[in-house]
């Protein structure tokens, strides 16, 4: 089992509690970052947690949820190491895992619901990194873009 920081802001509070729900039954631990009210909040703040939790091996993925999605997922996409992904279906979080060993995945409860939500979540962490050359490759570009890098 894995332990898997989550956050949100103020449009996920109900999908994040339904989520955490739904990975503690399966055995995961989950560490709650994200705000637990409605009360308008501002989401880069819980990207931010959820990232430097991930980063310093708190957690072994992060799980990022705000009204669409896109807004908590540019945040997290800031810190240098993560590789975040927007998904709103379980194909696309299986393949952001192959493809390009995500260790975070947003997605929007105002975009998605709680079913498609928990499809998301068990492909993301279902689904392992497949180590070959042109994802290494890519990856490797991913990286150097991060330090500055000229690439092309």
């Amino acid at each position: 089992m894995m332990k898997i920081a989550i956050g949100n802001d103020h449009a996920a509070v109900e999908m994040k509690n339904e989520i955490s729900s739904y990975l503690e039954s399966k055995g995961h631990e989950v560490i709650n970052y994200g705000t637990d009210t409605s009360a308008s909040c501002d989401y880069p703040i819980y990207a931010h947690r959820v990232c430097k939790a991930v980063l310093n091996g708190e957690a072994d993925r992060g799980i990022l949820i705000c009204g669409t999605g896109v807004g908590i997922s540019i945040a997290a996409n800031k810190h240098k190491g993560i590789r975040c992904a927007l998904c709103n279906d379980p194909v696309s979080a299986g393949l952001t895992r192959i493809h390009n060993n995500a260790n975070v995945i947003a997605f929007g409860a105002r975009i998605i619901g709680l079913e498609m939500a928990k499809g998301i979540v068990d492909a993301y962490l279902a689904t392992e990194y497949k180590s070959e050359e042109r994802h290494e490759r890519r990856l490797k570009l991913l990286e150097d873009i991060e330090n500055g890098k000229d690439i092309g």
